[in-house]
């Protein structure tokens, strides 16, 4: 008995060692406890023993040699320190409760024969064979000198026969890790403490090398294993395209973006609610997972990059890079915290996400472009149709602004969702793109004008294209920011001169129906032209009704032009009259008239819609000028002309000053000097003058 306590004492576990792990089932630093929810809450070596020996003990045939070896074992494990230990069981929710040792002494130990421990092992016990592998391998090197080389082979074979079934059985296990975790965490529980329990034995290994005669598999390096494992099932699923659903008639690339995304965040939802307790910490369990995810997902990723992919998938792997891979599974709220420590960064290299931003724009910039040229297309051959525009509210609406601005928008919303710089950079090119369609759109509109004017609702037609500039115009200024100033001034300006050229197309008419009537001013003396007026209001009512289908802002500024063209046209009358009034009193009474007049059409347009004060005070100044007598006076009235109204030039008040027959020359002259003073310089809406032609 000394000779064997010798023996355990020089192998290179030692005593303690076999008694740490096949008596007192005291759980070492970092190793889960051992749980079951199907076992009894206590569990004894002699108890374990007793299930393993064979029934009939009478009929064991063992050799003398083997029976020797039993009874040393059995001896030497009697003097260990012995005691019962808890299993406590794995609560609802996975988590490992700590153990609570029984107290109690071990009265025998017997140490099962391979067969027995293989059984096991290839059973649904397994757990239970762990330690009784571990003491078989252990034997081994107890009975060195009882056993000859040939012998000491063929149990080493026994034995790794034994470890090979049990690491198929357990890495089978983690190998399925993920569907077996929320079902059934103690089976996968029991394959961690099978690899922990197989690491402290390296560990002991490589403090203790066994003796030369004895060719040791170990290290055996399970928690390599482990991460290997861990990486093939990980790839393994991300493989595995047939679980998602192609219901949705996806493409190939969509469908393997949604997979990858989906697994990847459901399994790593199980890892950190199931998998994560039943690991020792240093396991980093979750980093391990999380890492070999996102590699998987990342080396795809860049390998479907390289090809030359369409636009939709560019689309929707920059989705995946930008939005959804960072903000529904980085930041989703079960996952965030580990996912954080595990510092994963993007999908894809940063050069190379550049690159597939660069392409996008391009794509989406040919695309909207593209479909703003068939809308147009489609928007003219509507023109040329023989129908009424139809109407919305009681205005002429056309779609051409709907179809415009939702497709813009609709580019613009598809990059912000990417990422919002991109969003950015791709509205500075939509804005160009915008800029280059209304060109186009106002080059066919005036082809439209050219070609179409006797169609059965070219005015309608017209209107329905005037209430589009002021949808493209809301649409421009909310969108574009102060650094875009300069493409919206231009965009800005080229829907005005839409406007206006439709404008000059619907006035057409009532000028050409003034013109006569205005021309009786200068036929009939002043004093008779009440009635002139009248029909000029009149003619101008019967027009304006006709624009009551533009917009509210858009019929005021018709209005105020008609109310610019009725000032216009009186002073234009006014200067071609060419009478020289030789007394006071005949030009106060013209004076008087023009007042009245002036009355009449300011009352007139702001009745109609219009707000183009500025016009108010033109003709009732003018009428002022002629009715003063001195000089003085006149020049100070001609200084508030000039400064509210900056264009006027020195032909102009000629013209006015000739009606005072009365005025020396050398009065005229002084007068007309004050016209030299710099004036402010004129707005589009105080050009009052300068579109009237002195003969």
């Amino acid at each position: 008995m000394i000779k064997m306590m010798s023996i355990f004492n020089n192998s290179p576990f030692g005593t303690d060692k076999i008694s740490d792990h096949c008596v007192t089932g005291d759980k070492s630093p970092g190793k889960p406890s051992i749980s079951s929810e199907s076992e009894p809450d206590t569990v004894s070596i002699e108890s374990t023993a007793e299930e393993m020996q064979p029934k009939d003990q009478s009929s064991d045939k063992d050799s003398p040699k083997k029976k020797g070896i039993r009874k040393k074992l059995k001896y030497v494990f009697s003097n260990f320190p012995g005691g019962k230990k808890k299993v406590n069981p794995i609560e609802k929710n996975g988590a490992v409760t700590e153990n609570k040792p029984l107290t109690g002494t071990v009265n025998q130990f017997y140490l099962p024969t391979f067969e027995q421990i293989k059984k096991h092992l290839e059973g649904d016990q397994f757990f239970s064979a762990i330690q009784h592998l571990i003491a078989l391998e252990r034997a081994l090197y107890t009975s060195l000198d009882d056993k000859s080389d040939e012998e000491m082979s063929q149990e080493q074979s026994k034995v790794e026969s034994l470890y090979e079934i049990l690491k198929n059985k357990v890495f089978g296990i983690i190998k399925n890790s993920i569907a077996l975790a929320p079902a059934n965490p103690k089976l996968l529980f029991h394959a961690v403490y099978a690899i922990v329990e197989q690491e402290a034995e390296d560990e002991k290994y490589n403090s203790e090398k066994p003796p030369d005669k004895i060719v040791s598999h170990r290290p055996r390096k399970w928690r390599e294993i482990w991460m290997d494992t861990v990486k093939q099932s990980v790839a393994d699923r991300m493989k595995d395209t047939e679980r998602t659903s192609s219901s949705e008639n996806l493409s190939a690339a969509a469908l393997c973006f949604l997979h990858m995304g989906r697994t990847m965040k459901e399994d790593m939802i199980i890892v950190v609610e199931h998998i994560k307790q039943l690991y020792p910490a240093q396991f980093n369990v979750c980093r391990t997972y999380a890492e070999c995810y996102h590699h998987y997902f990342s080396s795809e990723l860049q390998l479907i990059a390289e090809f030359d992919l369409g636009d939709k998938d560019t689309y929707l792997l920059l989705t995946w890079v930008q939005n959804l891979y960072p903000n529904d599974i980085q930041r989703n709220s079960i996952l965030v915290k580990e996912l954080d420590e595990a510092k994963l960064g993007s999908l894809l290299p940063p050069k190379m996400i550049k690159q597939l931003e660069a392409k996008y724009l391009c794509n989406e910039a040919a695309s909207v472009k593209n479909w703003l040229a068939k809308s147009l297309e489609m928007e003219v051959k509507r023109w040329t149709e023989e129908k009424e525009p139809e109407k919305l509210d009681g205005r002429f609406h056309s779609e051409l602004a709907i179809d415009v601005i939702q497709t813009i928008h609709g580019g613009q919303k598809r990059a912000a969702e990417i990422a919002s710089e991109l969003g950015k950079e791709l509205s500075v090119v939509l804005l160009v793109e915008l800029m280059t369609f209304l060109k186009s759109y106002k080059k066919a509109l005036e082809e439209f004008k050219e070609k179409n004017k006797q169609h059965s609702y070219f005015k309608a037609v017209i209107i329905a294209n005037i209430n589009n500039c002021m949808s493209f115009r809301d649409h421009t200024k909310k969108t574009t920011t102060s650094a875009q100033d300069s493409m919206r001034g231009k965009i800005l300006t080229t829907l005005r001169e839409i406007e206006n050229s439709g404008y000059d197309v619907l006035l057409q008419a009532l000028v050409l129906e003034l013109k006569p009537i205005f021309r009786k001013l200068t036929q009939n003396k002043w004093l008779s032209c009440s009635e002139t007026m009248n029909e000029i209001l009149q003619a101008t009512s019967n027009h304006i009704s006709e624009f009551k289908t533009l917009h509210d802002p858009l019929y005021q500024d018709i209005v105020e032009k008609i109310h610019g063209h009725l000032v216009r046209e009186y002073i234009v009358r006014l200067m071609k009259k060419k009478v020289s009034l030789k007394t006071p009193e005949l030009q106060q009474n013209l004076s008087k008239l023009i007042s009245a007049h002036a009355s009449l059409l300011q009352n007139f347009c702001k009745e109609k819609g219009s707000k183009a004060m500025w016009l108010d005070s033109a003709l009732p100044q003018l009428a002022e000028i002629i009715r003063l007598q001195d000089s003085s006076a006149i020049k100070i009235e001609v200084a508030t002309l000039a400064n509210k109204y900056p264009d006027i030039s020195k032909k102009h008040l000629a013209a006015i000053l000739y009606i005072k027959g009365n005025l020396p020359s050398n009065e005229v002259k002084s007068i007309l000097s004050i016209l030299d003073v710099s004036a402010k310089p004129t707005t589009s809406n105080e050009a009052l003058f300068s579109a009237m032609r002195v003969s």
